[in-house]
């Protein structure tokens, strides 16, 4: 037998062609593994990147701003378990002259949305409700937070409509 024919042809050894048969398979499980995790890592990727579409009431927002010259504080606490709110309820509010100073997730979940006025300026928190486009307002004093206005978020507001820039 030459070097060449060793181990490829009928004259391999039955561990041999065992051993290639077992690397062949050890091959095909890896290959399909992989494809499988990618698929499954596409999807994941592909689902998180589609907005989730929830049922409910589309945005009624109002053409309100913050008044020239004097400064909302405002802080927004997405009040749901839908990423993101909270994130465009600070856009929303900063594109009407709204200084938002803080914004992120709380603790508690809300169906609808409440505004808290923290610095005893109840027309502030009216102000931020309205350019909400309509919202619960409590008054709830409370210096230590360093703004006038908190934002719940709940999960019946939509944020309006964004342009569509390809």
């Amino acid at each position: 037998m030459n070097v060449e024919s060793f181990g490829t042809g009928e004259h391999a050894s039955p561990a041999t062609r065992r051993s290639r048969r077992l690397v062949v398979a050890v091959a095909l499980v890896v290959v399909i593994g992989g494809a499988l995790a990618a698929l499954v890592v596409s999807h994941r990727h592909r689902a998180a990147m589609t907005p989730a579409v929830v049922a409910g009431p589309r945005f009624q927002g109002s053409d309100v701003h913050a008044p020239a010259g004097v400064r909302i504080k405002v802080e927004v606490l997405n009040a749901t378990r839908l990423r993101g709110l909270g994130r465009r309820a600070t856009l929303y509010l900063r594109d009407r002259g709204f200084d938002v100073v803080a914004f992120g997730t709380s603790p508690a979940t809300r169906d609808t949305t409440l505004v808290i006025d923290r610095s005893g300026h109840p027309a502030y928190a009216q102000l931020v409700a309205q350019g909400l486009g309509g919202a619960r307002v409590e008054s709830h004093p409370d210096t230590s937070r360093y703004v006038d206005v908190s934002v719940l978020v709940g999960a019946g507001w939509r944020p309006p409509a964004q342009p569509f820039y390809p």
